[in-house]
């Protein structure tokens, strides 16, 4: 693998990829379609093609990358911050049935080679960028694929991602998919995260 370009000193930036959801991986993509299948038949739409997102945030001190990821059997450092139980609370003593949030200094995302119109920059402002790095240890961590936090869908990769960028203060609101797209989740993050600053300003 190539040496990861070290960024300017003098720059800031955050990055969006939107990666196809299954990307590398038959089994996750096999599923993703079934789920999208009956999905748009109950809401009586065409399919549209799945995506999970991930950041790659750089700023003064370095390049990190930010994803929400299965847990893998190997013990090497890879800039693990929080985790959670997938399916079920109690399924969560397993690590096959946990998911870990990476802030990776000088990481790398999985199958970035397949993104779809990325990367996307997102903003330049280096007090946004920190502040994102620094809320990855606070993000929300209910169980993957539930509706624990009564946000109107279930919580993924794409709630975390999303849950960080409107609460570091960039407007996830409108970011755009690649066409024919949906990110499952995506609005259950932000629906927490528009939760969190309503009791900051009554508080």
């Amino acid at each position: 693998m190539a040496t990861p370009k070290q960024p300017d000193p003098r720059s800031a930036y955050v990055d969006l990829y939107w990666i196809p959801l299954g990307a590398g991986g038959r089994f996750v993509r096999r599923n993703g379609r079934v789920f999208e299948a009956l999905v748009a038949l109950k809401e009586r739409r065409p399919r549209k093609d799945l995506y999970h997102s991930a950041l790659e945030v750089v700023v003064p001190e370095g390049r990190f990358t930010v994803e929400q990821t299965p847990v893998p059997r190997r013990d090497d450092a890879r800039g693990v911050v929080a985790g959670g139980a997938v399916g079920a609370r109690w399924a969560g003593r397993f690590r096959i049935f946990r998911y870990e949030v990476r802030c990776w200094r000088d990481g790398h995302i999985p199958d970035v080679v397949e993104a779809v119109d990325s990367p996307r920059r997102l903003t330049t402002d280096a007090a946004t960028a920190q502040r994102l790095l620094q809320l990855t240890a606070k993000v929300p961590t209910p169980t993957w694929g539930r509706d624990e936090l009564a946000a109107g869908e279930m919580w993924n990769s794409n709630s975390i991602i999303s849950w960080l960028l409107a609460t570091a203060g960039v407007d996830a609101d409108h970011i755009e998919l690649p066409r024919g797209g949906r990110a499952p989740g995506w609005h259950a993050g932000l629906a927490v995260a528009r939760r969190r600053e309503a009791h900051v300003l009554v508080t």
